[in-house]
Formats: structure tokens, C-alpha cells, sequence
């Protein structure tokens, strides 16, 4: 770890380390997507290449797909791997009760396949994606591009019954362009402000045509990694109901060095 690193990059780091070390040899492991995971990624590159460790990975997109291999990782599909014991992912908003928000990368539906083809499911993030209401970050939803516009004053009509503050749904760009997913999707980013019932909005956000996923987690998570920018790292298991701290020893780990940019 670089000395000069910012305290949200060691957060990250610390996080993203802490949960690639619960790792075990043999295991089948799904690979978030986003700049946390990235860290874990290539913590779990250096754990194959110096402790021989032998893990599959199974990528929730592209880019993450491309840095496995880079670092060392057997990357093979969800359909070869079948079921996993792990995945470690990051994540836009996290409640006290492990609720997600996710898809800030615009790879939420591949990453909730993979998150609940799992035994378990841990989370990497900093301590500012801590909320007590899921919402203010604006709510990724994956729509198919035939008539999205359509379905985009679908979803307003529905959040219009909802328990939020807000009902815009703003398409996301990349430059001028729409974005596309690895799906060939676009996606909605609706800006909420406030979700009331997460539960509830999920279900009626799927039920709309044209709607292929959203980016609420209920129910997924088992466990959060939380990173402080002293270096402090906060496992919360849900089901176990425990909370356990510890001050990650830091040290030289010239693998991330480019990521501390």
C-alpha cells in the first residue's frame, strides 16, 4: 500500500483486503465490479500468485473479467462454476439491515445473478456508503432499449404510488451517447432521494415492461466490510448478528500501486 494514499483509497484497500483473506483454497468465487472490488480483485491476484492459492472466478462484467486474468485468476462463466461459496462486491448504499443499493458501474444485473447463485455474499465498502434510509444515491434500473422512453413514464407513474421523495428517471450517457451495459442495455438512474420501502419498490420496479432489473439488494447481503481511512476495518455479520474490529497491519503491496491513482 502506497504511503501517500487518500483516506477513502485505504479505506477501500483495507475493506477490500479484509474480505479477500476469508478466500479459502478451492473455493468458487463471484468478482464484484467497481472500484473496491478492483482492490479486492487484485489482492486475490497476489494471494494466487504467492500463496499458490487455487480459486475460480466468476466475473460480474467485463472489465472485471479482464482484470482476474491480468492478476492471475481462473476466470470461468457462471454456467461452468454452477453454484459458489462467495461473492465479494462493493456497493453504492448500505442500510443497518445489509439492503443495497448497487449499479453505479452499470453492472447490478450480472452482479445479482452471481450474488444470489451464492452461499454468501460480503460486501466491500468505505464507511460514507453507510445510510439509514437507502435512497440518495439515485437508483440504477437496467431497461431494454426498444421504447425505453415508454417505459421510463411507466416507471414515474409507479413511483408516483411509492414511498419516495422524488420520481425523476434520468437517462444514464456515456459522453452523447446513451450508456450500454455489457447487456446491451440502457439504464434509468431515478432520483428518489428517500426510499421508504425498498421491499416493496423493487417488486413493483420489475413488473414494469421493459424493466430487466434494479439495482435494490434485498435480502442478498450476509456481511459487510466496512474500511475507515485509518486504516480500522468493520466486519457486520447479519445473520450472526455480531460486529467484529480490527486495525489491518499495513505494508508494502506494490501490486495495487497503480489503483492508489
Amino acid at each position: 500500500m502506497t504511503p501517500d494514499m487518500s483516506p477513502i483509497d485505504k479505506a477501500k484497500y483495507v475493506a477490500a483486503r479484509r474480505a479477500a483473506d476469508m478466500v479459502q483454497d478451492g473455493m468458487r468465487v463471484g468478482l464484484g465490479t467497481g472500484s473496491t472490488a478492483a482492490w479486492m480483485v487484485r489482492r486475490l491476484g497476489e494471494r494466487v500468485q504467492t500463496e499458490g492459492l487455487q480459486v475460480k472466478g466468476v466475473p460480474t462484467s467485463i472489465r472485471t473479467a479482464q482484470l482476474a486474468r491480468e492478476v492471475g485468476i481462473e476466470v470461468v462463466s457462471l454456467d461452468q462454476a454452477g453454484w459458489l461459496d462467495l461473492t465479494i462486491d462493493g456497493a453504492d448504499e448500505f442500510d443497518g439491515e445489509l439492503n443495497l443499493i448497487k449499479g453505479g458501474g452499470g453492472a447490478h444485473l450480472q452482479e445479482k445473478i452471481v450474488a444470489t447463485a451464492s452461499d454468501q455474499m460480503v460486501v466491500i465498502a468505505d464507511a460514507g456508503k453507510e445510510v439509514e434510509t437507502l435512497g440518495a444515491f439515485p437508483l440504477p434500473v437496467e431497461v431494454i432499449p426498444f421504447g425505453w422512453q415508454t417505459t421510463r413514464t411507466l416507471i414515474e407513474e409507479a413511483l408516483d404510488t411509492m414511498d419516495v421523495l422524488g420520481n425523476s428517471a434520468m437517462l444514464r450517457m456515456n459522453g452523447e451517447a446513451p450508456f450500454v451495459t455489457d447487456e446491451g442495455n440502457h439504464i434509468l438512474d431515478l432520483h428518489l432521494q428517500r426510499i421508504g420501502n425498498a421491499r416493496q419498490l423493487a417488486l413493483v420496479l420489475n413488473q414494469v415492461p421493459g424493466v430487466v432489473e434494479n439495482g435494490l439488494f434485498i435480502d442478498i447481503c450476509d456481511k459487510v466490510v466496512i474500511g475507515h481511512g485509518d486504516g480500522r476495518v468493520e466486519l457486520r455479520d447479519i445473520n450472526a448478528g455480531t460486529t467484529e474490529l480490527d486495525q489491518l497491519i499495513e505494508g508494502g503491496d506494490n501490486l495495487f500501486s497503480d489503483l492508489a491513482d
